[in-house]
């Protein structure tokens, strides 16, 4: 078993920042690529930005100079900086990870989410 628990998210002002980290536990081997996924009321989930092992990152566009995304390899954790956010930002904001087990089962494993709201 996997799992992957966030935390950092809240209630914050337009312009504010947010750090989100999600650390990962369980009967992990390896964790190829850590990411984060956010889904605002009435829309899909969508990625905001991903990290492979490799170091190679992926942003959407709507996030790109605001946000960080980077990872702590030897506690399994991947955190997402968030600057100059806007109310367009708020949503719930899910962590995922590609995981290779123990038992060398690959899989994608989600967090249960973390709630970010920011007021104009």
């Amino acid at each position: 078993q996997v799992q992957l628990v966030e935390s950092g998210g809240g209630l914050v002002q337009a312009g504010g920042s947010l750090r989100l980290s999600c650390a990962a536990s369980g009967s992990i081997f390896s964790i190829n690529r850590m990411g984060w996924y956010r889904q605002a009321p009435g829309k899909q989930r969508e990625l905001v930005a991903a990290l492979t092992s490799g170091d190679s990152t992926n942003y959407a566009d709507s996030v790109k100079g605001r946000f960080t995304i980077s990872r702590d390899n030897a506690k399994n954790t991947v955190y997402l900086q968030m600057n100059s956010l806007k109310p367009e930002d708020t949503a719930v904001y899910y962590c995922y990870a590609d995981v290779w087990t123990t038992i060398r089962a690959y899989g994608g494993y989600w967090g249960q989410g973390t709630q970010v709201t920011v007021s104009s």
